[in-house]
């Protein structure tokens, strides 16, 4: 299973979609970096040799694109500095709510976690002390 940047791309899926497993990288950078690297889109992970999964990761390198940790750092840092200087939009991650302005009456579940139920609790019925 090849390994690039720390992580095990598939190995029965095709160059072209495995590349897309790394954090940061999509369809479309993936057949840049596979253009540049002059690998075959087309062949199979597993068949891959050592010195075109070398060139792939020189590639993404000189193409300065930041990748897996070094990508979700910078977003983590972007959140936490919003949260830092009290913005509107760092409010509603601290809160764990939608930040993009959508609706919260119904829906907004991915979220806001599971249904809590409030309510529902029956008076107790009046009767000797």
């Amino acid at each position: 299973m090849p390994r690039i940047f720390g992580v095990d791309i598939p190995r029965e899926k095709r160059t072209e979609i495995a590349l897309t497993y790394l954090y940061g990288i999509g369809r479309p950078i993936s057949n840049k970096v596979l253009k540049a690297a002059n690998v075959d889109p087309n062949k199979r992970a597993k068949d891959l040799s050592d010195k075109e999964v070398a060139q792939i990761t020189a590639t993404i390198q000189k193409f300065n694109l930041k990748v897996e940790g070094d990508l979700r750092r910078e977003n983590q840092q972007n959140i936490k500095r919003l949260i830092d200087i009290r913005s509107y939009r760092g409010s509603r991650h601290l809160k764990g709510l939608p930040v993009h302005g959508q609706r919260t009456h119904t829906n907004a579940r991915t979220r806001k976690g599971p249904r809590k139920t409030v309510g529902g609790l029956l008076k107790k019925p009046p009767g000797p002390k």
